[in-house]
């Protein structure tokens, strides 16, 4: 039985993954869980406390145990190794957000450069079979040619966010070679999904059509993003565990890095505008809008925002040629579940 960490338990992504390895093992095989999270209140923290009743319906008689707990804190992170001597760890945990970054940044080195730090170097000294970890398609900055591929530089990053998550892969690919440790970093492409991160536009412009607010849509509706369902996130991450990068040698004698870094994206942008219409109209099926709601009283086209980059779009043939797998659930049935999930979930809390 693989023993296994998921940092950022408690989060969008970590508290899907974990649901379905409890319901389904990894490659069958029944795994032993531990959940890390620090439960800020970044955003509500209801929505953390949901996800957690979540995991546990589902990890009733399963091994599994969730600590609350910061990735900065030395301490804990190397206790827990040197106890737990973990199989493979998923570190999901950061500071999320592009524009929050730009306020606080001091937030952004604590956890995503400091804590992965931390991950990194308990990795070191309780060796592990695979280190997994979210980096992000923030990464490819400002480039122009798409779609973004991994062998496209990335060094123009617009906002801190993107650097902390470029640097994790510098950090992973330094200790990859020095150490042994074999690690594969996956950027993310635009995740949503059901009990998502409400500072996402899906959440957040539905939280504000609600209320009656009206919503900025960005670079006068020309931005596109490759959104990514988290459930095709889930599977590539799944798929990815269990398969390590290989540990060889060089020429020299010396280890070449066991590292790799792959996109997962849907690899179909959409642009914003056409974005907010499939939204407005699962909205309103679901019954979270009035079928009489009118929506062009409610958006404006403003400029672009700082940190904020015009398109997305993923090349993902690498993650098809090694693992089988491409992202395959379409933006509208993904809204769709959103809207459901919403409609529910609010109509419970009030």
């Amino acid at each position: 039985m693989k023993k296994i960490l998921i940092t950022g338990s408690a989060g969008f992504i970590g508290s899907y993954l974990m649901q379905r390895l409890l319901k389904e093992g990894l490659q069958g095989e029944e795994v032993n869980l531990m959940g890390l999270d620090n439960m800020n209140d970044y955003y509500d923290p209801r929505l953390k406390e949901y996800r957690l009743k979540e995991i546990d319906k589902t990890a009733v008689g399963k091994p599994y145990r969730f600590v609350k707990g910061d990735l900065a804190d030395k301490a804990l992170i190397d206790r827990l190794f040197t106890e737990e001597q973990f199989n493979i760890v998923v570190n999901l945990a950061a500071q999320a957000g592009v524009r929050y970054s730009i306020e606080n940044p001091d937030a952004y080195i604590q956890s995503n450069m400091i804590g992965f730090y931390n991950i990194l170097e308990a990795c070191r000294h309780n060796p592990v079979e695979h280190l997994v970890y979210a980096s992000s398609s923030s990464v490819y900055g400002g480039n122009k040619k798409v779609p973004f591929s991994t062998d496209d530089r990335v060094d123009n990053p617009v906002s801190l966010y993107a650097a902390t998550k470029k640097s994790n892969e510098l950090f992973a690919h330094c200790y990859s070679k020095l150490y042994d440790i074999p690690t594969t970093g996956l950027r993310f492409f635009t995740v949503y999904g059901p009990a998502g991160r409400p500072d996402m536009a899906y959440f957040s412009f539905t939280n504000k059509l609600l209320r009656g607010d009206t919503i900025q849509i960005f670079n006068y509706g020309n931005c596109r993003r490759d959104f990514t369902y988290v459930d095709d996130i889930v599977e590539g991450i799944i798929r990815v565990m269990a398969k390590a990068p290989n540990r060889q040698k060089g020429d020299d004698g010396l280890p070449l890095p066991p590292y790799a870094v792959y996109n997962i994206g849907g690899g179909q942008p959409e642009s914003l505008l056409d974005f907010v219409q499939i939204l407005q109209e699962e909205l309103i099926r679901a019954g979270v809008l009035p079928k009489d709601y009118d929506f062009e009283a409610h958006k404006q086209l403003v400029p672009m925002q700082p940190g904020d980059v015009p398109t997305t779009y993923a090349d993902a043939t690498a993650l098809e040629r090694d693992f089988d797998f491409v992202p395959t659930i379409p933006l509208r049935e993904g809204l769709r579940r959103f809207a459901q999930w919403y409609k529910h979930f609010y109509t419970a809390q009030n």
